[in-house]
């Protein structure tokens, strides 16, 4: 037999509150949006280092860097977020706040190679920022005992 308790109308068992179901959706899409952005950057890395003819360089723009040297900074961010990524999914602080740092890298290294695949990096800026948004809204201690 079930008891009721409080004025919603909650059961004996702990139901989850909407503020907690969304911090942890939220958490959830930052950790899959931060693992795919990851395992892209890694294939782009690996096209930068491997200097691919699909890379074209824009002429004369103010930052310009060896295309290997672009493709091994794309490789370790996304390893990175990778192993950032395993630990949202553990629901770990040091990972929600290494997640927003390496969003916010990736955003920058997105933004210095845009002379070499603008449209791609423009997508990639948008979707770190996504990561940055989700990270910073769900609270930290949201994910309390199951």
């Amino acid at each position: 037999m079930a008891t009721t308790h409080g004025a919603r109308g909650t059961t004996g068992t702990h139901a989850p509150s909407a503020k907690r179901q969304w911090a942890e959706g939220l958490t959830v899409f930052a950790a899959v949006s931060l693992m795919i952005v990851g395992v892209l950057d890694i294939l782009r890395g690996v096209m930068g280092i491997a200097e691919d003819d699909v890379f074209v360089a824009t002429q004369d723009y103010v930052f310009e860097f060896d295309l290997t040297a672009w493709g091994w900074t794309h490789l370790v961010l996304g390893a990175l977020a990778v192993l950032v990524s395993l630990g949202l999914v553990r629901g770990a602080l040091w990972a929600r706040v290494a997640g927003v740092v390496i969003a916010g890298l990736l955003i920058i290294a997105n933004f210095l190679s845009l002379p070499y695949y603008p449209v791609w990096s423009v997508v990639m800026i948008a979707f770190s920022g996504f990561i940055v948004w989700a990270l910073c809204v769900a609270r930290p201690g949201s994910r309390s005992e199951r």
